[in-house]
């Protein structure tokens, strides 16, 4: 087991909690990040890239200049990928670029991020994500807890809490169901609630 300070948001201690050492205390491989991570941003790549091609292009329907006498090489249409303004050869077409990564790899990849900032001394767990829905607010509390970036993790996404939290851009909050590798390296630090700790344990965990 890993024990950990319970955090007030104005980082004070109010109590300690042991963390199960087979998700928050793993030996951290970098490797598994890179793959997880790597898997994240090709899973978000929308893959609309297009270019028209000879058969797409508007015009051709008429031969561009006479075949003969010009000192040109022939052409028979304006749309071929020789001529300005014609279709591109090769160019790029939609695609996915998605691929399957075996759910042990994604759930090792939670278990040795969570790892890496828990042995850095960048996770903290407060003892409740409450909130009035004011952003304001929000900002007061993090101030006081000393982050200017990271991720938030509560056991459930709360409406009001999600709603003060949504316009900061150097904060992302959401229930342990949106926990991602991605995030949690991309914001350098983690604030989990003490009720989300079981539900975290039981996605990632080992035994899942």
């Amino acid at each position: 087991m890993v024990t950990v300070d319970v955090l007030s948001w104005d980082k004070k201690k109010v109590g300690s909690v042991d963390l199960d050492a087979s998700v928050f205390g793993i030996k951290v491989k970098e490797e598994i990040l890179q793959t997880v991570v790597r898997w994240q941003l090709a899973c978000r790549r929308q893959g609309t890239h297009k270019a028209k091609t000879r058969a797409e292009v508007s015009g051709g329907g008429k031969k561009p200049f006479k075949q003969k006498g010009t000192g040109n090489a022939r052409q028979g249409s304006n749309r071929s990928p020789l001529m300005p303004g014609g279709g591109i050869t090769f160019g790029p077409e939609p695609r996915d670029y998605s691929y399957v990564l075996p759910k042990r790899v994604r759930r090792l990849g939670l278990r040795t991020a969570l790892s890496k900032l828990s042995k850095e001394g960048r996770l903290f767990v407060v003892d409740s994500m409450d909130s009035e829905g004011k952003t304001k607010d929000l900002v007061k509390r993090l101030e006081g807890f000393g982050l200017k970036k990271a991720v938030m993790i509560d056991a459930a996404s709360n409406d009001k809490f999600n709603r003060a939290s949504r316009n900061l851009k150097n904060f992302r909050y959401y229930g342990v169901e949106g926990l991602n590798v991605y995030d949690l390296l991309k914001y350098d630090n983690a604030i989990i609630s003490k009720e989300s700790i079981a539900k975290i344990v039981e996605r990632c965990g080992e035994g899942r």
